[in-house]
């Protein structure tokens, strides 16, 4: 199997175009035609992660942060980063980062912190906006099965927890062809009338050109009518954050103790408890501080997140308490989700969980 394969996987659940704008998802390292011997999971590709992967035979290392986040001018070894992709290039060892497009897919990182605090009903906490489209496509009727089959099988027609949604409605379509058409039916330079279906699906924009290409292939016309409309709609099942119930209500310390046991933190920073329980929980792993307006907005009891400072704790504002666990200790899971994923996918496919913790803090 190539690395390509594993890369194709991937990015059908968690695509490149919906990661964040400063991010630098993808291939980082080496060639994606090589094939794979094994790979090796980790939330940070460095020196010692590449070590690993030497010892344990693998030359795939997917990793939840990118080595590389701005342009390298040079390569001398003068840096971690610099001497990290040297020594993964001289053995041969390609890098993979799958950042924000997993932290917005839907069953990605924030999904896995939501399950691991038991959770309940998990939805986005900031679904995406200006990433879903209509598609109008004409059809006659006797092609409008295969063409509406088709779309769905290349990832047209989902609404939240339904797949193969579509509007469908009969009517009359009119054409002529001209010299040089090639007609599936009528004649040139006479108009003709033909029964047609018109068939409207929701798609995501990061899924339409494979769906513009399925229907076009599997459509029966020389020139195939259609209509693509941007949506205003919010995707549910793409975003920031998350948020869920726990199935009674706690106390806040009681919370916090789980909390701290489930990620192994060494300190919780967190704002003045408000003495009322817990029972709607948002979160984000990782950086979230963005994300407060949105959990006052759903009147969370509580915002689990990492790296606030200390002026952004004061926005609490004794509305919800914010809870900073610790940017590795929020995301630290994320290798057993990627794992996971691909031991599904590609059962008799080695992968390895790295052993190396990968934190840069320490706590005293």
């Amino acid at each position: 199997m190539k690395i390509k394969e594993i890369i194709a996987y991937l990015e059908s659940l968690a695509p490149l175009s919906s990661q964040a704008s400063y991010d630098n998802c993808g291939l980082i390292v080496g060639n994606s035609e090589n094939e794979i011997t094994s790979t090796l999971i980790c939330l940070d590709s460095t020196e010692a992660i590449i070590d690993e992967a030497i010892e344990k035979g693998c030359n795939l290392i997917i990793a939840h942060h990118p080595i590389v986040f701005s342009g390298l001018k040079k390569i001398t070894g003068k840096t971690y980063i610099e001497r990290t992709i040297i020594k993964a290039i001289q053995n041969n060892i390609a890098i993979y980062a799958i950042h924000t497009n997993l932290d917005n897919y839907r069953f990605g990182v924030n999904y896995e912190i939501g399950k691991r605090l038991g959770l309940e009903n998990l939805q986005i906490l900031s679904p995406a906006e200006n990433v879903l489209c209509k598609l109008s496509v004409f059809v006659p009727l006797d092609h409008a099965e295969i063409v509406t089959n088709a779309m769905f099988k290349a990832g047209a027609g989902n609404i939240g927890n339904y797949s193969d949604c579509s509007f469908e409605q009969n009517g009359i379509g009119s054409f002529k062809p001209l010299e040089n058409a090639n007609p599936f039916e009528g004649k040139i330079g006479e108009i003709s009338k033909v029964d047609e279906r018109k068939i409207e699906v929701l798609v995501s924009t990061h899924s339409l050109n494979a769906v513009l290409n399925a229907m076009k292939t599997s459509h029966p016309y020389e020139e195939v009518a259609y209509d693509i409309i941007s949506l205003k709609n919010k995707n549910q099942f793409e975003g920031s954050g998350m948020f869920g119930f726990l199935p009674s209500e706690i106390d806040e310390l009681s919370f916090l103790k789980k909390v701290k046991e489930t990620f192994q933190c060494g300190v919780i920073r967190h704002t003045d408890l408000l003495k009322k329980p817990i029972k709607t929980v948002a979160f984000c792993g990782g950086s979230g501080s963005f994300l407060l307006k949105n959990a006052k907005q759903i009147k969370a009891d509580i915002f689990i997140t990492a790296d606030y400072k200390y002026h952004e704790f004061f926005d609490s504002e004794n509305q919800i308490v914010i809870a900073d666990i610790g940017h590795f200790e929020s995301e630290q899971y994320t290798t057993n989700l990627l794992a996971d994923i691909l031991k599904k996918k590609f059962p008799i496919f080695v992968v390895h969980i790295t052993g190396v913790k990968t934190n840069p803090i320490n706590y005293f």
